[in-house]
């Protein structure tokens, strides 16, 4: 059977003759077919496995430190992933070297330009952690899974707040106008719709902080993190934010041995190199039905691995981060704009209804209900003072809680 080994340098795979060989001869195989020496390979079924940055973080990971355990009591079999941290170096077999210069073939700039593009693992993410408000989280994959079905992707833009420490914050999540199919997603950029977005945001002292996606049910048979479309579509936005803190989030649904579906989140940055590579036009953006979506084609040879060449594996400009999650200042139960269905005045008075008890400034601490306001009564740069209120939790001016109220209740 073949196993798939993801470590810092991406997704390799090891072929296995016997499924109920031992960790240690695993380990063994990984030596011989990677060459990372057994004694330094920590070996994990746990993905965090890979965030780990101490030796003392390493040792919590003991669902494969027995070396006597068989991988058939761990569930693994053909297609399965095996986390792997190594300390060190390691040597990988690179091509034939070719004489260049006067001794043989002439090197042109192109040439010399490859040379320096050199992809390799980035280490380290310019974000901390990302930390997703609850509510806003679970609005979000819960239409997915339960009206979508994880049946075609889906997607959004996530508000919040960056930290000097490189940890970021997501309070809520807008989701534009679009399409999304089994593979594709499209975006249908408003500008109207953006700018009371930002203002709405700016009044609540937040920005955007990354993109949030979903692979559909299908995507989970196939063989990648992150497809080549999805690279491109996820490096275009982080190239345009010119934030280094900019975040990256998938949501799929994965069934696991007893077949129960549970959903995931996952983060990641796309690696500098990688944003690099994009600005300068090194991506093929036209990408056939019979391309591998797990690799990225260079419209030049690149470096990777001592080797030249033209397809890259995505996992490579793939940085992981921390997901934390936490209880923000707004509430995410107006229904959310650009979705099947259409979100009308009555809503409005429902959802004051509901919050009858609470000060009307909380009421209305709701990022889709202030979108809802500002579009419907056509508020302009009156919605970012109101959002400024909810910011700071003060009094809703009388006149404009009369409007809201009235409008709510003529519905």
């Amino acid at each position: 059977m073949m196993l798939r080994i993801r470590s810092r340098d991406g997704l390799e795979r090891v072929s296995v003759d016997d499924p109920h060989i031992t960790v240690a001869q695993l380990q063994s195989l990984i030596q011989n077919q990677l060459r990372i020496p057994t004694h330094n390979q920590t070996l994990s079924t746990n993905q965090n496995l890979l965030l780990a940055k101490t030796p003392s973080d390493l040792l919590r990971f003991t669902d494969m430190s027995n070396p006597n355990t068989k991988l058939s009591s761990l569930n693994l079999s053909h297609g399965s992933i095996v986390f792997l941290a190594y300390e060190g170096e390691r040597t990988i077999a690179g091509p034939t070297v070719q004489p260049a210069g006067s001794f043989g073939r002439k090197m042109t700039m192109d040439d010399l330009i490859a040379k320096q593009m050199r992809v390799t693992r980035q280490e380290t993410s310019h974000c901390e952690s990302v930390s997703f408000d609850r509510d806003c989280a679970n609005a979000f994959q819960h239409y997915v899974n339960e009206t979508l079905a994880f049946a075609v992707k889906r997607g959004g833009f996530m508000y919040g707040t960056v930290a000097d420490d490189g940890k970021v914050e997501v309070n809520f999540i807008y989701e534009p106008p679009q399409q999304g199919t089994e593979e594709n997603l499209m975006l249908f950029i408003d500008p109207q719709e953006e700018r009371i977005v930002d203002a709405i945001a700016m009044g609540l002292g937040m920005r955007r902080v990354g993109f949030i996606f979903t692979q559909t049910i299908m995507q989970d048979k196939k063989d990648y993190t992150l497809s080549n479309r999805e690279v491109l579509q996820a490096v275009e936005l982080h190239a345009e934010s010119g934030l280094k803190e900019w975040v990256t989030a998938v949501v799929k649904l994965e069934v696991n041995e007893d077949g129960v579906a549970d959903v995931h989140f996952e983060a990641f940055q796309m690696s500098d190199m990688c944003i690099r590579l994009f600005k300068e036009g090194w991506f093929e953006k036209e990408i056939g039905e019979d391309v591998d979506p797990k690799l990225s084609k260079m419209k030049k040879d690149v470096v990777v691995g001592g080797k030249d060449v033209k397809e890259v594996d995505n996992d490579f400009f793939l940085v992981v981060v921390k997901i934390l999650d936490h209880q923000g200042p707004l509430s995410s139960t107006f229904p959310i704009e650009n979705r099947i269905n259409q979100v009308t005045m009555r809503a409005l008075k429902n959802h004051l209804d509901r919050a009858k008890s609470l000060p009307f400034v909380k009421r209305i601490s709701d990022f889709h209900l202030l979108f809802f306001l500002a579009k419907s009564l056509d508020l302009g740069n009156d919605i970012a003072g109101l959002a400024v209120c909810v910011q700071t939790q003060t009094a809703i001016p009388e006149g404009y809680q009369l409007i809201i109220e009235s409008v709510a209740n003529a519905s």
